[in-house]
């Protein structure tokens, strides 16, 4: 796409008339509505002025990018204005703005509007640009100055591009040994900070003869994925970024985490002090499940592990929210006000309608891991085709989620669902991927739908759904036929496995089968042992602390006293900096104590109908007195063995 056809020359405006930030908003807001570029001025006015309270889009040096995304808006476009006198627009360096670009993305915007979105947004860093166009007196001139700007652009990446090949293809004693970083940029909407910062790090690093790789995350998904290789490498990482990126990845490395803006304004800075390795090391949280421990290359089970995390990640609101509320409302049916209360029919209703989107998401997202965006929709509507399918060949599919629907392919169907559509869809780029260039914006919004979502629909009705259905019904006949000698044996796994790793592979392992069993089964046989067993290390961890003080730091006694709640909160990673100073003992004691604890909720037969809470969720437990008994029991074992094993003069004084 040519960037002219996003700098519409009927909705510049050469000379603004606002004094104030308001204004300005106002004054450009209404000149695409006028010019038919959004349809509903409110609306979209509301979206603008939403992105300028997360942070102001006046980056300085006399530039505003304002900037929304949404439906009102009914074609890309970039509105040119500028101010001869000069607004108060809240700029960084706290300087007047004379030139505006008000970008407007639709909704849908195909790939070819985000990437000249993106281009355009990159070209702004250029000081020669933005003096030439403060002196631009036409719509013509500016349009101008912004082909020719893209055009130099292009040749410099160009004679670029071949001389890193030549490069390359150099021997190894002739390769630069220039000082390497890498960074990543997002911001919020990913149309326009994003790829400014990215081009105000390369610009920087080139002239401080530094190498560079920079990934960014915008609205176009995320582009020049950092390898593991190339992270290793690095001396430093820069994060420059207002959302959440995949950050544990870059654990022990030296890291710079800081605005997106200041990849922009500050790069000089940013790039010194991860070159020269002056920022704090970086170390993961095994918390965040959203990222992954490689995110980019590594094993086929390390892909595997981090698409999975990321449907299960978002996966677990629903589970929790959906179940606790359902057990709530089987309480109140129970105790209080019968089948018929409007009480229990509200949390019934509202817990069953959380809980009927799980597995859609869990497959939806582990799809968008594997396929970006276009997969997220085949994998959502495979998900649901596996929870309320009914019948096989020749069966119906029933969309009324207000009826119990019976599931063929269930939560394991949903996996699968999920990690078949992703595939689906990196097959389908590789194919369309010879299409002309004319076609490109067919791709997101007509191919990969129509095509990805036909594929999943006939795998999922001849032969996903046919197959697991098989294994779905297996696996609930054992476990509701489970005699207690199986149904202990079981528990001592699940509940070690819990243990292992705190949070790890074998933990949510764990944790998925648990709760696989509970939506096939609406038994909460298992999901006892695994919160059992989970609550186990960051008691023990307490106890220990609190029993014999001389044998950890204050650091570890002061965190000992925070796994008390953490433990009782069913959050295991309370145990993970002692699990790391100490594996040994630390992770051997807790496996123990975890699994007698999941082994004695399975003897006594106590079941917890709620997928999450820990403690707080014991109201809602058959035989709660068994359930608290069996942590207390599993805690005790493993608190005493880590405190007669831990050595006193292995404490640090």
């Amino acid at each position: 796409m040519d960037i002219r056809d996003l700098l519409l020359k009927d909705v510049m405006i050469m000379d603004l008339k606002a004094s104030t930030k308001k204004e300005a908003i106002d004054e450009m807001v209404h000149k695409y509505y006028v010019n038919g570029v959004i349809n509903d001025e409110d609306f979209y006015k509301k979206a603008i002025i939403a992105r300028e309270e997360q942070s102001t889009t006046g980056i300085g040096d006399g530039i505003a990018m304002p900037h929304a995304k949404n439906k009102a808006v009914q074609r890309a476009t970039v509105l040119f204005a500028k101010s001869n006198a000069g607004v108060d627009y809240d700029a960084l360096d706290g300087n007047p703005v004379h030139l505006f670009f008000m970008i407007a993305a639709p909704e849908g915007a195909n790939d070819t509007h985000l990437q000249a979105l993106a281009a355009l947004s990159g070209l702004l860093i250029n000081p020669d640009l933005v003096a030439q166009l403060k002196k631009a007196q036409t719509p013509d001139e500016v349009q101008q100055l912004f082909a020719d700007a893209e055009a130099a652009k292009e040749a410099k990446e160009a004679a670029k591009k071949k001389a890193d090949a030549e490069k390359a293809k150099a021997p190894a004693a002739e390769k630069s040994d220039r000082p390497y970083v890498v960074a990543v940029t997002a911001c919020p909407t990913g149309i326009a900070h994003t790829y400014m910062a990215e081009e105000a790090l390369i610009k920087q690093a080139e002239a401080m003869g530094v190498d560079i790789k920079v990934e960014t995350n915008g609205s176009e998904g995320v582009k020049h994925l950092l390898t593991a290789d190339e992270i290793k490498r690095a001396a430093g990482v820069i994060v420059a970024a207002d959302k959440k990126v995949a950050m544990d990845r870059f654990n022990g490395k030296p890291l710079v985490n800081r605005p997106v803006v200041d990849g922009i304004k500050k790069s000089e800075e940013l790039i010194t002090e991860a070159m020269h390795g002056d920022a704090p090391i970086y170390h993961a949280s095994q918390n965040d499940s959203s990222s992954s421990e490689e995110a980019a290359g590594g094993s086929i089970g390390s892909r595997i592990y981090k698409d999975l995390m990321n449907g299960i990640s978002h996966m677990l609101p629903f589970v929790v929210g959906g179940g606790i509320l359902m057990a709530l409302s089987f309480v109140i049916e129970q105790y209080f006000g019968g089948p018929k209360s409007i009480e229990f029919i509200f949390l019934n209703n509202a817990g069953s309608m959380a809980f009927a989107f799980m597995i859609p998401v869990l497959a939806g997202f582990i799809a968008e891991s594997i396929g970006d965006r276009p997969a997220l929709m085949p994998g959502f509507v495979g998900g649901f085709m596996a929870t309320v399918y009914s019948g096989s060949f020749g069966g119906a599919y029933t969309a009324n989620v207000m009826t119990h629907a019976q599931s063929s392919a269930g939560f394991l169907g949903g996996i699968a669902a999920g990690f078949l559509a992703g595939y689906i869809t990196v097959l389908l780029r590789k194919l369309f991927s010879h299409l002309p260039k004319s076609l490109e914006g067919m791709k997101p919004m007509l191919l990969y739908p129509i095509v990805g979502l036909l594929i999943m629909a006939l795998l999922m009705f001849f032969i996903v759904n046919p197959i697991f259905s098989v294994i779905n019904e297996v696996v609930t006949t054992f476990l509701k036929h489970m005699g207690t000698g199986n149904a202990v044996v079981l528990g001592i796994i699940l509940g070690g496995m819990m243990s292992i790793d705190m949070g790890g592979p074998f933990n949510k392992a764990a944790y998925v089968f648990a709760v696989g069993a509970f939506t096939s089964t609406n038994n909460g046989d298992l999901m006892a042992a695994v919160m059992a067993g989970g609550m186990v290390p960051p008691f023990a961890i307490a106890l220990a602390t609190a029993i014999w003080p001389k044998k950890f730091t204050d650091d570890e006694r002061k965190a000992g006293i925070t796994n008390w709640v953490l433990g009782f909160s069913f959050i295991t990673e309370g145990a993970i900096p002692f699990a790391t100073a100490d594996p040994l003992r630390v992770i051997t004691s807790g496996v123990i104590g975890a699994a007698i604890a999941g082994g004695l909720t399975q003897f006594w037969h106590v079941s917890v109908p709620a997928p999450h809470g820990g403690f707080w969720v014991t109201p809602l437990a058959i035989n709660p007195f068994g359930y608290i008994i069996a942590v207390v029991i599993g805690t005790v074992i493993a608190g005493v063995i880590l405190g007669f094993w831990k050595k006193e003069k292995e404490a640090s004084k």
